[in-house]
């Protein structure tokens, strides 16, 4: 967490102590600097205030879209995803329209192919469309603008996650989008709360049941501490990204992508030719036995990598990220993501780059024992 994003947690469990729903004074206050969050996420994402729901996060919000979708398209509507969406996004969709997912093909760098959507759209139009704004593996960046206005133009609803995107890309545009989903604990902020952003004058179906809560969309006492402290991370980042921080953290990433190739023949990044997070890299690694080694051996250099989405990792199945991609079994095997923080250095990078040398060396040594 951001020090200002803990404080603004700290500050607001030791004065708005009130449930927000109660008339009393100390409620009242507790919903005032609720709504002025509220109001202050608005004007950040470019929408009203009234579109904006607080939820637990990413998943929850996720979930509360496609249960929306359940309960208002027709019966027989189709939800058209990109391959490549988010776990959370992929399994809200199916336990809600099972047998009417269709996934939306990607090119070999992993953008969803505009061209592709375009021409189905034309023979036929789908209940609804969920593109992610940045995939979580390998950071690259999607059409999200592009696909949101052939929506639009054929009035199909359009939610677009954008966990990733928000806090690491300015957020000014996003709220063209129908619905809009955001985690705290992407950009500095405290894990366990996020938000919503609903399409203006659409009663949003309620997923959680209880009280009237969020104007009725969402029953439950809201986390006043940890919306306040995800704001005050927002704004930070916000400030941060308009001063072009993010311009020098991508020459970073490059610094390093560039020296990996160089250094350790054999490897490979993914989606190496599109634009992609600054923040995110997805390689695949020389020849190995088995992936693990990296993982643990990077673990004991101090590196805590991924061989995928952390919500999936530890399965046996391979990336439905690489494999949209066109990647074997055998290829996805060896990719390991690497994410990076606002607080992450250029040093990081490089001493990253130098245990990956380290492990690769004795990855090497053991596999030739074993040939």
């Amino acid at each position: 967490m951001l020090p200002g994003a803990r404080e603004a947690w700290i500050d607001a469990t030791e004065k708005f102590i009130g449930n927000p729903s109660s008339p009393h004074r100390i409620g009242q206050r507790a919903d005032r600097v609720l709504q002025e969050a509220r109001e202050e996420l608005a004007t950040i994402l470019g929408c009203d205030a009234g579109d904006i729901v607080w939820t637990s996060g990413a998943t929850e919000s996720a979930n509360a879209v496609f249960h929306h979708w359940e309960r208002t398209l027709p019966a027989d509507a189709e939800v058209w995803l990109s391959a490549i969406e988010h776990p959370c996004v992929l399994a809200a969709a199916e336990a809600r329209f099972p047998g009417r997912v269709v996934l939306l093909p990607v090119t070999p760098d992993g953008v969803v192919d505009v061209g592709r959507f375009t021409e189905v759209l034309r023979h036929k139009a789908p209940g609804a469309v969920a593109v992610m704004a940045a995939n979580n593996e390998t950071g690259v960046i999607q059409p999200w603008r592009e696909i949101r206005e052939l929506c639009s133009a054929a009035r199909i609803p359009f939610f677009c996650d954008a966990v990733q995107w928000v806090g690491k890309l300015s957020s000014r545009g996003l709220a063209a989008c129908d619905f809009v989903s955001g985690s705290a604990h992407k950009f500095g902020g405290p894990r366990g709360v996020g938000f919503l952003k609903c399409p203006s004058g659409v009663k949003l179906s309620p997923m959680i049941s209880g009280g009237g809560q969020e104007d009725g969309r969402r029953a439950g006492t809201e986390n006043v501490a940890g919306v306040l402290s995800m704001i005050s991370a927002l704004r930070e980042r916000e400030v941060t990204i308009a001063a072009g921080g993010a311009v020098e953290r991508e020459s970073w990433r490059r610094e390093f992508e560039s020296r990996l190739i160089a250094e350790l023949p054999g490897s490979e990044i993914v989606g190496a030719k599109v634009p992609r997070l600054w923040n995110t890299v997805s390689a695949l690694m020389p020849e190995a036995d088995c992936q693990q080694r990296w993982v643990v051996k990077l673990d004991r250099f101090g590196f805590a990598v991924s061989t995928g989405s952390a919500c999936s990792s530890g399965r046996e199945k391979a990336s439905h990220v690489l494999s949209a991609m066109g990647y074997a079994p055998a290829a996805a095997g060896r990719v390991l993501r690497f994410s990076s923080g606002w607080e992450t250095k250029r040093e990081d990078w490089l001493a990253l780059l130098d245990g990956l040398k380290q492990v690769s060396e004795v990855v090497g040594r053991a596999a030739s024992v074993a040939k």
